[in-house]
């Protein structure tokens, strides 16, 4: 097998440039110049993207951006020993030591448990260490070499020869001391590419079970597989630790046991607190427990309560992030529809019978040798090419808009009951449509049609019937059920009260246009892509099919205010640079690019860390801008791409206008309000996914942070 590295990948004191792009480029240049790469910046630009979702910076100056990319053609590692160093984001300052992990796309198995190897040798302050004072790159290969494939003798007995050291999967750690005292924690770790931090968590939480007494048994999700805990071993634990930054496979397994959830990162950082909360939560009967039918009845019933509230968010969240891609594709598809034949487009052809409009009649009864051609003249329409070809963006447009609510449905049916969900989830998204219940509809029969699967799930079948309650009795049962109700009991009065909130919203003129744009404001910049916010963008994609006058209003206002806060809060570091720290100077650099392309979650980190200051300056600056959007009557016919599709809107010099003020309102609140008074900073990791465990620096003994 190849050298994972080589001397000409190792760079040592070297000034790679102050920003971890820049390192992270001139490693890819290293990378493909031996020949290991088809092209740097192919597979920087992917390293870069796996680092925009997590920072990869370790306490101990550390940093390892990693990915999978096409661009690898032999796995690869490329070492740097910094100087100066530079900030990848790591709570404890900035790195002086830098791998890049590169990866196949479809790397063997054999390549991943090398590299997973290197990831987990770095947790241990002697390799580390020795880095540091290595003196040339041909000893620092050496070192790589007897981490990642280790001499035969110290392969395990049994093992084959020349093989490298075995990743442990499970890992079980036991202390010293009376076994009656011991204690068991089990653990899932995974990260998005499955070779660094999922490792690197795996360890730290082992070495921290290890130094507190207690059993660890570790399941690692990684790339290069997973082997399945023991049953026995998950029915003994007192307590689970989910360390992962995506989905836990086969979750059911773990059901009633209590849990802690966070990041990867955090298990990096804090694995001995982690630890410390998954005994206190064993030994508390309210402690938030992983869901499933195992102790169902167990569960505290908290209605109301921070965890159902939570649990709810992300039921919504994860439907409309799966129902976003079709609000995308199919918006700019009618937008990009409007642009080449004309707003006349949506309008109904006098020839048809059926009444259909002129894309739909163009797009099914003429070709491109057969152009479409206009008997006499129709306003704001053009024929020909360029109206066919309008014509079929605007049919396919359509065509990708009308899973906008089945999909919403179902991606929230699939967040509470997994893939049995899916099925009735869609089904009744599509029957909400018929009945008028739009996208109301859908977030009522999704979470409808998710609980009733969830609990057919749970019914005890015979064995000989069990294997057909994924397959058949649950979709059918629960469609019957969700849709059912959704008909006879739900249907009409939610259609009635998605009428009503349209035509307030849509009759709204004047002064009352300026409250208009100052409500949907207010929401688009209130949580920065959480759930008000998604709420307000749902309610503007919705209307967007009717393409009425006070919709495509709605739409703009939508998007104008929710392009301020990144927009804002890039201003204000650039002005203000020193009341930012250098990741968030770093942030504020790529929210131009975020805000400008109507991303507001580009604003989310500065938010996350100064709360009470960004947030209500974004609402001021956002509700600004909205109140100027909504009074001066600007239309858009395309639900995203900021300033990028400004061919869809009917006055894109006031829209910038608009954004434009509303930034600087914002950047200015924003700068005078972090004036008055530097918080204190708090050194959080930003990738933890349970907000009931974040960052939680007081002992366990004592109420989280929420």
């Amino acid at each position: 097998m190849p050298d994972l590295i080589t001397p000409d990948l190792v760079a040592l004191d070297a000034d790679l440039g102050t920003e971890k792009a820049t390192v992270v480029r001139r490693l890819a240049a290293l990378v493909a110049g031996a020949g290991r790469a088809t092209g740097a910046d192919d597979l920087a630009d992917d390293a870069l993207a796996r680092e925009a979702q997590a920072a990869t910076g370790l306490p101990g100056g550390i940093a390892i951006p990693h990915c999978r990319s096409a661009a690898v053609t032999e796995a690869s590692l490329a070492f740097a020993r910094l100087s100066p160093t530079v900030d990848f984001g790591a709570p404890d300052g900035p790195a002086d030591l830098v791998f890049l992990i590169a990866a196949p796309a479809h790397g063997d198995a054999d390549h991943l448990t090398l590299l997973t190897a290197l990831a987990r040798a770095l947790v241990r302050p002697e390799f580390v260490s020795s880095l540091r004072a290595a003196g040339s790159p041909a000893e620092v290969v050496r070192l790589v070499q007897e981490v990642v494939a280790p001499e035969p003798a110290a392969a395990p007995v049994g093992a084959p020869a020349g093989a490298p050291a075995p990743t442990p999967a499970p890992a079980t750690v036991q202390a010293a001391g009376p076994a009656t005292a011991r204690r068991s924690v089990v653990v899932v770790s995974a990260c998005p590419t499955g070779i660094a931090h999922t490792y690197m968590a795996a360890d730290k939480l082992t070495a921290a079970g290890q130094a507190a007494g207690v059993d660890v048994h570790v399941e690692t999700q990684g790339s290069s597989g997973a082997t399945p805990l023991d049953p026995a071993v998950i029915r003994a634990a007192d307590a689970v630790v989910f360390a992962v930054d995506v989905g836990v496979r086969d979750r059911d397994r773990f059901a009633g046991k209590p849990l802690v959830q966070s990041g990867t990162k955090r298990a990096i950082n804090e694995p001995d607190v982690m630890i410390r909360e998954a005994l206190a939560a064993a030994d508390d009967p309210n402690a938030r427990r992983v869901p499933g039918s195992a102790d169902a009845a167990d569960e505290p019933a908290a209605a109301g309560s921070a965890g159902t509230a939570t649990e709810i968010r992300r039921w919504l969240l994860t439907g409309v992030s799966y129902m976003i891609p079709f609000v995308a594709a199919g918006g700019l598809l009618i937008a990009l529809g409007f642009a080449f034949a004309g707003y006349g487009i949506a309008l109904a052809d006098p020839t048809s019978d059926a009444g259909d409009n002129y894309g739909t009649v163009w797009a099914l009864n003429n070709t491109f040798l057969d152009l479409p051609t206009l008997a006499e003249p129709v306003e704001g329409l053009r024929d020909g090419f360029f109206g066919y070809l309008g014509a079929l963006f605007f049919v396919l447009g359509g065509a990708a808009f009308g899973f906008l609510v089945p999909a919403l449905a179902g991606y929230i049916a699939y967040a509470i009951a997994d893939r049995p969900g899916i099925a009735p989830g869609f089904v009744v998204g599509a029957v909400s449509v018929t009945v008028g219940a739009g996208f109301l509809g859908g977030l009522v029969g999704g979470i409808l049609a998710g609980l009733v699967a969830l609990w057919i799930s749970r019914w005890k079948l015979p064995a000989g019937v069990r294997g057909l309650q994924p397959v058949v009795i649950i979709p059918l049962l629960a469609t019957l059920i969700s849709s059912g109700i959704m008909v006879v009991l739900l249907g009409r009065p939610l259609a009635a009260a998605l009428t009503g909130l349209g035509n307030w919203l849509t009759g709204l003129s004047g002064t009352s246009a300026i409250l208009l744009g100052i409500i949907l404001g207010l929401m688009m910049c209130f949580d920065l892509g959480g759930p008000v916010n998604k709420a307000a963008y749902l309610f503007a994609t919705a209307g967007l099919a009717s393409q009425t006058s006070g919709s495509l209003v709605i739409m703009a206002t939508v998007m104008a205010a929710g392009m301020v806060p990144p927009l804002a809060m890039a201003l204000s570091t650039a002005v203000r640079p020193r009341l930012y720290t250098p990741a968030e100077r770093d942030n504020g650099k790529a929210a131009w690019a975020l805000g400008a392309s109507f991303i507001s979650e580009g604003a989310i980190p500065f938010a996350a860390a100064d709360p009470l200051r960004v947030i209500p300056s974004m609402m001021l600056g956002g509700a600004t801008t909205g109140a100027i959007v909504a009074v001066s009557g600007i239309e858009l016919r395309a639900p995203h791409g900021g300033f990028f599709v400004f061919f869809a809107m009917s006055n894109f010099l006031l829209f910038l206008l608009a954004v434009l003020i509303g930034m600087v309102v914002g950047a200015l609140a924003v700068t005078v309000a972090k004036s008055i008074g530097r918080p204190k900073t708090d050194a959080d990791p930003e990738d933890a996914v349970d907000t009931a465990h974040v960052h939680s620096a007081a002992p366990v003994t004592q109420p989280a942070r929420a």
